[in-house]
């Protein structure tokens, strides 16, 4: 369907962010110089921006990019702070999280690579739009912290969320309003609420960012089976619904193509809706062109997503010497407990 219906792009700085965003982690010492040259671009992440955020300024394409690879350095150091059970460095790390988020400046220093990667990147971020869409991402991105703490007690409880429970924590976890907030800087217009929360725009993104989240855990189940994970929409189902492993599969693959297909149905509404702000004002028709941005790389985070997940080395687990741990990762990271 994917294949068929949402054909591949890629932005044309691609060839550079890819290369710029490899520097930044070793600058930024996210990843050991070791691990960069055998991994960094195996694992795509680059890819996966670049074929999202079309139309983006080089310069806010490459914000992007850094702070997505920080995102996956991040969520890399949660999972070994869970396996090597180091609480207090994560109580830590996430607080630091929290208080950088809100005056980046004054971390970019930081001793801890993660914070000190973070602060940079958000910086950048701040720098494109307005205050009011800053908050409005920090405020966003607050919740995902507050996300990864719960399913850090989770983990290390064992507990498995129900399916609904699940699904709206997935819907932190994976940053669905981060990735929707970043398609204004890259569509160069800040967009009022009014847009946003336009039914159809609103469930558009909601929608694009939901196919993204079921397919990486489809994609990533078998991973996540291997290392012992509680925070899977399969595993959710097999735990509470009494599913099979064949039966949940065949369950995320029916959500996936009915997101899909409903997708399809909320972009053209939306489309209808972009089609009406151009009111024969300037503004009026720029307001309509950056609408029409956003839904356009809405659709594009369809396939960006999908050969992410068929190209990327962080979804190859059948090619690991140990299943439950990533080659790419350092698995003593910094930590205690």
């Amino acid at each position: 369907m994917i294949e068929r219906a949402f054909p591949r792009q890629l932005h044309p700085y691609w060839p550079t962010l890819q290369k710029r965003t490899r520097a930044w982690l070793l600058e930024k010492r996210l990843m050991s110089a070791d691990k960069v040259a055998e991994y960094a671009d195996g694992l795509c992440y680059t890819d996966l921006m670049a074929g999202y955020y079309i139309g983006a300024a080089d310069e806010v394409l490459q914000a992007i990019a850094d702070y997505s690879a920080w995102f996956f350095v991040w969520d890399d150091r949660h999972d070994r702070d869970i396996v090597h059970g180091r609480p207090a460095a994560w109580r830590r790390l996430k607080d630091q999280l929290h208080t950088a988020l809100d005056s980046p400046d004054d971390h970019l220093g930081h001793s801890d690579p993660l914070v000190a990667g973070f602060s940079d990147s958000v910086q950048r971020l701040y720098s494109f739009l307005t205050d009011r869409w800053n908050l409005r991402f920090a405020g966003h991105f607050h919740e995902v912290i507050e996300a990864y703490d719960r399913e850090f007690h989770n983990r290390t409880g064992g507990v498995v969320p129900g399916v609904e429970e699940y699904l709206q924590l997935r819907r932190l976890t994976f940053a669905h309003w981060i990735w929707t907030d970043l398609l204004e800087p890259s569509a160069g217009c800040e967009l009022p609420a009014e847009v946003r929360e336009n039914p159809a725009f609103h469930r558009a993104a909601l929608l694009s960012q939901e196919f993204a989240a079921w397919y990486n855990d489809l994609c990533s189940l078998p991973k996540e089976i291997a290392g012992n994970e509680v925070h899977n929409l399969g595993i959710s189902l097999i735990t509470h619904e009494g599913l099979t492993l064949e039966e949940a599969i065949a369950d995320m693959r029916r959500r996936i193509e009915n997101c899909i297909s409903e997708f399809m149905a909320a972009e053209s509404e939306a489309l209808r809706f972009a089609d009406s702000l151009d009111d024969g004002t300037v503004g009026g028709k720029e307001l309509s062109g950056a609408v029409q941005s956003c839904l356009g790389n809405m659709r594009n985070w369809f396939s960006s997503v999908y050969w992410f997940h068929h190209e990327s080395g962080r979804y190859m687990v059948d090619s690991w010497d140990d299943r439950s741990t990533p080659p790419y990762v350092n698995n003593e990271a910094a930590g205690d407990t």
